[in-house]
């Protein structure tokens, strides 16, 4: 086997990716095999931070914040990505992993704070880090605080996690001739709208010459493909 051709990453995984075939909340047999996949690049030697969103869990109440001012909403959104971080880190642990959580607002009696040269210490102990509670400010999204994690802790690439195996010409679910981009450039994303991830997100991979790469979490071994350069997802790049 060759080595990895990433040795630390970002991962981004929206809370929906943890919902499985249910309606909302987590799929037990659902999250327990994406952490097999994590340890086994883990065991190849791969700094693996994540980056978890929380729409599994606010969505699935969010009839209730019709109306809600926007900043309490997305306050409550953060609440629900630190369940998914603790849920995830648990299941880690009991697959022999070692995670810790680290949130962008404080809940100090649950989980610790975000501080970045403690993160990079637990990278390089081969620690899993799940970064929890997205940027710890309203109006920024997870894809957001993925971007930015990712610059601060120096990953070679963002990995965007979703259920389709990468960027297509058009809706593969509508469009049967759609066809998957190998790579793209962070310009011809942009021109063709193709919605990679929110503008604050993508303008911050570009500045930074930070790479993405959207692949389907939901397809058996795409997370090691990926990491080993094989043709898997779509990577946008400089």
């Amino acid at each position: 086997m060759t080595a990895p051709v990433h040795k630390r990453i970002l991962l981004k995984l929206s809370g929906e990716a943890l919902m499985g075939d249910d309606a909302f909340g987590i799929n037990r047999a659902t999250i327990v095999r994406m952490v097999s996949e994590i340890k086994e690049i883990t065991e190849m030697g791969v700094q693996v931070a994540i980056v978890i969103g929380g729409g599994n869990i606010f969505r699935g109440v969010a009839g209730g914040s019709v109306g809600m001012d926007r900043a309490t909403a997305d306050y409550m959104g953060m609440l629900a990505t630190v369940m998914n971080a603790l849920a995830l880190a648990d299941t880690m642990n009991n697959a022999g992993m070692t995670a810790r959580v680290m949130s962008a607002i404080n809940i100090d009696q649950v989980v610790e704070p975000y501080v970045r040269p403690k993160a990079l210490q637990y990278l390089e102990e081969g620690k899993v880090v799940v970064f929890a509670a997205g940027t710890g400010n309203p109006f920024f999204t997870t894809d957001t605080a993925a971007a930015l994690r990712g610059a601060e802790i120096g990953a070679e690439i963002v990995l965007k996690a979703t259920k389709v195996d990468g960027v297509y010409t058009a809706d593969p679910k509508k469009d049967p001739h759609a066809t998957r981009y190998a790579k793209l450039s962070f310009d011809q994303a942009m021109q063709q709208n193709l919605g990679v991830m929110d503008a604050a997100a993508f303008a911050l991979c570009r500045d930074q010459k930070l790479p993405i790469k959207v692949f389907s979490i939901f397809k058996a071994g795409g997370l090691k493909r990926v990491v080993m350069g094989e043709d898997e997802g779509t990577l946008v790049h400089v």
